[in-house]
């Protein structure tokens, strides 16, 4: 019985034994979790895609201004909004009522999922059932 065919009969519905070489064992022939590439090297070491260039980053002195700058532009926009009438009631209760609605949303987007699972059919074909907008 060859490697992969033990691999196989330790496999079952809902799990699998497959044990990952250790060491020297990658030579001998075991298997491999990671598949051969000639194109780069698969194994290298990790590198996060968040890194920031030595030219990007900012001393805390400069980003501490940066962020005293941003907040005087806030509180003028702040004092024309409400100069303008807007209140902070009245913004509150657009963004609870605006909370509610995606909520709503959310449900019926549920619902038509299982409508659709029940019916054997998509989604996209409810919209047209229901008279529904796809951009709603």
């Amino acid at each position: 019985m060859n490697t992969e065919q033990s691999a196989e009969s330790n496999c079952s519905p809902n799990r699998c034994s497959v044990s990952t070489p250790e060491g020297n064992d990658l030579k001998s022939g075991a298997l491999k979790r990671t598949p051969f590439s000639k194109f780069k090297r698969v194994n290298s070491n990790f590198k996060s895609p968040l890194q920031v260039p030595e030219s990007a980053k900012v001393s805390p002195a400069e980003e501490v201004a940066e962020l005293e700058k941003r907040r005087e532009q806030l509180d003028t926009e702040i004092a024309q909004l409400e100069a303008e009438g807007c209140r902070v009631e009245e913004l509150e209760h657009h963004i609870d009522m605006l909370h509610e609605y995606n909520d709503i949303k959310d449900i019926g987007q549920c619902l038509l999922g299982r409508i659709a699972a029940v019916r054997g059919t998509t989604t996209r074909e409810l919209y047209s059932q229901f008279d529904l907008e796809l951009d709603d």
